[in-house]
């Protein structure tokens, strides 16, 4: 079981697959994206608004297929609200979820706290506005630590992460001169089972953190009144990892200039100067040398030890780049620099063929922890993104984003060992309305090269690099007046450096079909197939679960 456990934590996490917010010396910014109509739905509704909550009562049958032979029964008990509110001065998406899964015979209690959360309001109109967003996901064990509901493996050992963040926004003129201006307060908790990688070799997991990310632009567009554009800006990132009291500090002033080319086409370039610094403590040690640990089965920090640095880069940075935009319904931006004494890649495509479609790309790199990096996702998802859940767990798995707009979260998951990293990747999406069914299909790459200090025990992990490769694909929509379906799939592929974990490849399907009884009243089945193959376990894990059920809508 401990090393179930352990696939849970170092597997990919398969929420769902779409571009991430590309870093950008601009800074991890999140950017207003103040996007989407308002949209009409079911429930308690105003213009603008959307307000549906819900509840459920499901039993579920659950057949692990191997290792073993067993099958478990459970009821399901849950509440939950999905709400959208898209106005003229804020908007907001909100999809949460509260789950009891009383286990028969030999069948585990257990519950689920999930959600997603992402919004907007406006301060001081055309100039200031207030976001934030939120997280909540549970992990199971058995799918290499996809979020999916497996009640043959105990809720012991399942990872529980919550994410959030809050801060303001400004973007003005002055004259000519247009200043943009941002700060973000982020929080990341990760609660999860003692770890032990095979052969006792342990691996810290990630704790929990908090970060702090500013950034300020000013600069003027070409031929106002130059005919090149100029830009100044600063920016500031701090991480602070509770685990071994690690810290990351990314600080920079940078000029940029954009040379147009044509109407729609640019040449943009910038050079400045950065200071990136991680570092951490040891832990603590007995009189043998042995690294303590905690009740909470992670490392003991020795706050008395010298703080040690881990990686360090100052000194000039500069990238040169392309940004084309034909129409509002296609952007493309694209960079090559110098950044973290190495070359750096990043940038983003956008295309909307029609009204009914949208196809995202990104590329990113950037250093943080494991909490930088899934606040940074969470601020690059649209505000009128719309998710759809497992039907058997109720976990988000499809991609949350909208039609016109789609960021998501699979490459901000990956392994959650404690240790900072450098994560690099890319992303992409495309969905399609067609009639009135939602079809979408993701895939994305994510390189994490892990960061320890020297003569600590985060050594260990220094250099070591995961690589995880995900895909997604799903539909949903109405069959009837009466009736309607989803079905989703996923595939993963976990590929860890350290030698002793080996790899990880996940895969499964789901179906739902739903039947309206009444205006309120709607009955439910669905199916759900998952596998695992771990080279930590001698068999490959399959499971097979059904569920029937009603729901009610408020």
């Amino acid at each position: 079981m401990r090393r179930l456990a352990l696939i849970a934590a170092l597997a990919p996490l398969t929420l769902a697959a779409g571009p991430l917010a590309a870093q950008s010396y601009q800074g991890r910014d999140s950017s207003t994206r103040q996007g989407g109509e308002g949209r009409e739905a079911s429930g308690s509704t105003t213009r603008g608004a959307s307000i549906q909550p819900y509840i459920e009562a499901s039993q579920i049958v659950t057949w692990q297929i191997s290792p073993g032979d067993d099958v478990l029964t459970y009821t399901q008990l849950a509440a939950g609200v999905d709400a959208a509110v898209q106005g003229r001065n804020n908007a907001a998406s909100v999809s949460l979820r509260y789950e009891r899964n009383i286990g028969y015979g030999d069948a585990a209690d257990s519950d689920a706290l999930t959600g997603l959360a992402r919004g907007y309001t406006t301060l001081v109109r055309d100039a200031l506005t207030l976001e934030a967003g939120g997280l909540a996901s549970r992990s199971s064990v058995d799918t290499g630590g996809r979020n999916v509901f497996n009640p043959a493996i105990d809720g012991d050992f399942s990872t529980e992460t919550y994410a959030g963040y809050i801060g303001p926004n400004l973007a003005t003129r002055i004259d000519n001169v247009e200043v943009t201006a941002n700060y973000r307060l982020g929080y990341t908790k990760v609660d999860g089972p003692d770890i032990l990688a095979s052969g006792g070799n342990r691996i810290d997991v990630f704790d929990e953190s908090v970060t702090h990310s500013a950034n300020i632009r000013a600069g003027v567009a070409p031929y106002e009144p130059l005919p090149v554009g100029l830009g100044i800006g600063a920016g500031y990132f701090q991480e602070d990892v509770n685990n071994l009291d690690q810290r990351v500090r990314d600080a920079y002033v940078r000029g940029d200039v954009t040379i147009p080319v044509t109407p729609v086409l640019a040449v943009v370039g910038g050079v400045g100067i950065e200071d990136v610094e991680v570092s951490s403590r040891d832990a603590v040690r007995n009189a043998a040398g042995v690294p303590v640990v905690g009740a909470d089965g992670r490392f003991v920090t020795d706050e008395s030890s010298p703080r040690r640095l881990a990686f360090e880069a100052d000194g000039l940075i500069w990238d040169v780049g392309v940004v084309w935009r034909p129409s509002n319904r296609t952007s493309l931006e694209a960079h090559f620099g110098h950044r973290y004494d190495s070359e750096t890649f990043y940038g983003n495509f956008s295309w909307q063929p029609d009204r009914n479609s949208n196809v995202g790309i990104a590329v990113y790199d950037g250093i943080s922890g494991f909490g930088g990096r899934l606040t940074d996702a969470l601020a690059a998802l649209p505000t009128d993104f719309q998710v759809i859940r497992d039907p058997v767990s109720g976990e988000i798995i499809g991609c949350a984003g909208s039609v016109g707009a789609g960021s998501c979260l699979d490459g901000a998951f990956g392994s959650i060992r404690s240790s900072v990293f450098r994560s690099r990747g890319i992303a992409a999406s495309y969905s399609r309305q067609v009639g009135l069914s939602t079809v979408s299909v993701g895939a994305g790459y994510d390189r994490r090269n892990f960061i320890g200090a020297e003569g600590t025990v985060l050594a260990a992990a220094n250099g070591i690099v995961d690589e995880t490769v995900y895909l997604n694909a799903g539909a949903s929509g109405p069959l009837s007046r009466n009736s309607s379906y989803t079905v989703t799939t996923y595939a993963s592929w976990f590929d860890s450096g350290a030698t002793n974990l080996g790899d990880t490849f996940a895969l499964g399907s789901s179906a739902a079909y739903y039947r309206n009884l009444t205006r309120n009243l709607t009955a439910r089945a669905a199916i759900a197939l998952n596998y695992l193959d771990s080279d930590l376990t001698a068999e490959d894990l399959k499971t097979a679960s059904a569920l029937v059920g009603l729901r009610y809508d408020f």
